[in-house]
């Protein structure tokens, strides 16, 4: 199997799929800006030809990319439908529907993504259906920490209760436990006076059905990512990813991307991790599959477990009954699903930027730039020209991402390793969306657990490797940090 290297001071080389002509247009477009005086051109259609130039309400995102075959529409509406569909426990006379758990966290993918967006924290006794805790433990052999370095895992699990906290079971079995938090206030005191207060939150178990934990695991918070623009992502270059990467800070400009690493779950070979708070997926078909097994507990081709995430120890759990028909496949969601699904996944189209001309956005823009906050959240790419999908290919698009690993600080840290990412180390979050959190699910808690509940919180927080332009933006006076944030707002 080819071992897939990224060392220090990689360029990603040339972009093969471009001729020298595409080379410099390509090189132009993607040119970061230097003019604030007006919007950049096609700035407004961040997810390129692919927009939606619907009305921008709480379906926004929610829409078929807007150059998909009408035949293409088709397998879009049926992928939407196994989204939102509920799956059931088995035995069921719902036949192709059974197959729930029997531990699980949701029912469906749109419960953790509801109208394909954010998730939220529990807040208010509300449930925790869009959030769950990773449980992770390090490795403790030569042998483990071996499979680590070879990414034939990600992490380990805990021995009792897996991957992840499972808060639901189907009838007949014990939840695992609840998920508890309980936050602390710490005020930050910016330019000018202004107080801003951040709850820094502590997560614990409570309940737990199985048993200790393992003194050992780790417990890491994780909200549902919003859905636009994931197929865009996946038709980024990787060279142009590659490009960005600079692990030993050679340029001394103190940000160190790493690129990340994953198995394809079906090939085993090693590719860019692009996906997950993490990148611990390096396609929306693993992604997908990753979450029916450790979300709802149905099995894929991809990812075989017809138990979901129950462990050995869980024995009753192992017992129970699975939605295996086998004259529809080997597993409860067999290719046919999985790849409507991934198709539905893959072709949510990213809303019209809305305000680009507007004076405060514009300013707000000049200031996300001149504080280094482009040094992570890199504004635009041009897709490859062979992109698998042909709605997806050469098109200009502005996730606001390099995609690429970084240390975030202890503020942020959660201890736990997942593949190359050590405990304090996050993907640079997509931007593009951001300013309709509010208008599809109404909140606005953002980071990977929900902690902050403004945009101003989200960037008080990030530490590390972006500490610079956290201070820098804290050193604005108050319109100027405003504007900044009206510039997020409008993304």
């Amino acid at each position: 199997m080819p071992l897939f290297a990224v060392t220090a001071g990689d360029t990603g080389g040339e972009r093969a799929d471009l001729t020298p002509k595409d080379r410099k247009r390509v090189d132009m477009v993607t040119r970061p800006a230097s003019d604030f005086s007006k919007p950049e051109l096609f700035e407004v259609m961040q997810g390129g030809a692919a927009t939606s130039t619907n009305p921008v309400n709480g379906d926004a995102f929610s829409h078929f990319s807007a150059n998909l075959t009408f035949q293409e529409e088709e397998s879009f509406k049926l992928g939407n439908a196994l989204f939102r569909k509920f799956w059931v426990s088995s035995p069921s006379s719902t036949q192709a529907s059974d197959g729930l758990g029997p531990l699980f966290n949701a029912r469906a993918c749109q419960s953790c993504h509801l109208k394909d967006g954010r998730g939220h924290p529990p807040e208010g006794g509300t449930d925790s259906t869009s959030m769950f805790l990773r449980l992770a433990r390090p490795a403790r052999t030569d042998a483990e920490r071996q499979a680590l370095a070879d990414l034939k895992v990600v992490n380990f699990p805990d021995p009792v209760y897996g991957a992840q906290l499972q808060d639901l079971a189907v009838p007949g079995m014990a939840a695992e436990g609840r998920m508890e938090i309980t936050y602390t206030e710490e005020p930050v005191v910016l330019a000018g006076g202004e107080t801003v207060s951040l709850r820094k939150p502590r997560y614990a178990v409570s309940d737990p059905q199985y048993g200790p934990l393992d003194p050992e695991t780790v417990l890491s918070p994780r909200i549902a990512n919003p859905m636009p623009g994931l197929g865009l992502v996946e038709a980024i270059h990787d060279n142009d990813i590659l490009a960005n990467a600079d692990p030993l800070d050679e340029d001394g400009d103190g940000i160190s991307g790493k690129v990340a690493k994953a198995r394809d779950h079906r090939t085993g070979e090693l590719k860019i991790g692009r996906f997950g708070w993490k990148a611990q997926n390096a396609s929306v078909r693993d992604q997908s599959s990753s979450a029916f097994a450790g979300d709802i507990g149905i099995s894929t081709p991809d990812a075989p477990r017809h138990w979901g995430d129950c462990t050995p120890a869980q024995a009753k759990c192992l017992e129970m009954p699975t939605g295996v028909q086998k004259r529809l496949g080997e597993t409860e969601a067999p290719d046919p699903v999985m790849d409507l699904v991934t198709f539905y996944s893959e072709n949510l189209a990213l809303p019209q930027r809305r305000d680009t001309g507007d004076a405060a956005v514009l300013s707000g823009k000049q200031h996300f730039y001149e504080i280094g906050c482009i040094s992570c959240h890199r504004p635009k790419y041009v897709t490859r020209r062979d992109a698998a999908n042909k709605a997806h290919a050469f098109q200009l698009i502005w996730p606001y991402s390099d995609f690429l690993l970084h240390d975030m600080g202890d503020g942020l840290a959660d201890g736990q390793q997942v593949g190359l990412a050590d405990g304090r180390e996050w993907r640079t979050a997509p931007l593009w969306g951001i300013g309709l959190t509010e208008t599809v699910n109404g909140h606005t808690f953002f980071l990977h657990d929900g902690r902050a509940r403004t945009l101003t919180e989200a960037i008080l927080w990030h530490g590390g490797e972006a500490q610079k332009a956290r201070d820098a933006f804290a050193a604005l006076p108050s319109a100027d940090r405003q504007s900044l944030i009206t510039f997020l707002e409008s993304l």
